[in-house]
């Protein structure tokens, strides 16, 4: 599983490389460059990929200031799926990958900025 070594405002390390582009980390690899379909809102078609994969759980990163809205009914829609969601500011939510991730299969989505 990936771990996050470190985040700042727009940049993120994760196993030694950095990134400057929203992410989404899969137990088996980071996928830089993520776009959402409007920047500040999480949409289910943003994050179909991370859904189909199954995980125990998946952690939204909402930005440093935590901008970024994650409407309540894509939580209830995960959460009917039997996903475990964790919604935080970026930092935190890169502090609870860490810890989840040897616990559970966690697919982790960061908004890097706002």
């Amino acid at each position: 599983m990936p771990h996050i070594d470190s985040y700042a405002f727009g940049m993120i390390n994760i196993d030694g490389q950095s990134y400057s582009t929203d992410v989404k980390i899969f137990p088996e690899r980071v996928t830089p460059g993520w776009w959402r379909k409007e920047g500040h809102v999480l949409y289910l078609e943003d994050i179909e990929d991370v859904v189909a994969s199954s995980p125990d759980a998946i952690i939204v990163g909402t930005g440093a200031s935590g901008a970024m809205e994650v409407p309540a009914h894509l939580r209830k829609k995960i959460q009917s799926l039997g996903i475990e969601l964790t919604v935080l500011p970026t930092k935190q939510a890169a502090t609870e990958h860490n810890r989840l991730s040897g616990i559970k299969q966690v697919v982790t989505c960061l908004h890097l900025t706002c």
